[in-house]
């Protein structure tokens, strides 16, 4: 149906290499990456950073059009994903992505917001994606 690309490159090896990624919306366009973007505090960006993104916009869609099929047309939600980045004995894995949405939905019962938003992480794209444990907490106000 939509197929999405993004490139990188990388020059030089390991801690002292560094890479530049695009994106085929040309919102990332060489954008620094590398060691110190990843590990440090470098100006620029990294994968585990990017995949946060994608799946807190992911989510974030997935619950808007779960809650506008239930009957809510009016509401905002705001969604921070943390992913974590894991050293072990096999290298490093991506092991987790924490979800935590506050939403704003008038006249939505918390149980039934905990239900939509508990389908809407299992059937997000992204959450189908990441072989990793998600987890999910919200809010609502």
């Amino acid at each position: 149906m939509t197929t999405r690309t993004a490139s990188a490159q990388y020059e030089g090896m390991g801690k002292a290499g560094k890479g530049r990624l695009t994106t085929q919306s040309g919102v990332l366009k060489e954008q620094p990456y590398g060691f110190g973007t990843r590990f440090g505090d470098e100006p620029g960006t990294n994968p585990e950073e990017l995949i946060a993104a994608a799946h807190a916009g992911c989510f974030t869609m997935a619950l808007s059009f779960a809650l506008e099929r239930a009957g809510y047309a009016d509401g905002s939600l705001d969604t921070k994903a943390s992913v974590k980045l894991e050293q072990g004995d096999g290298g490093f894995t991506i092991t987790r992505s924490d979800l935590v949405v506050e939403a704003t939905v008038p006249g939505i019962d918390p149980d039934e917001f905990a239900r939509i938003a508990e389908e809407a992480k299992k059937t997000c794209p992204v959450s189908k994606l990441l072989n990793a444990e998600v987890t999910l907490e919200h809010r609502l106000s």
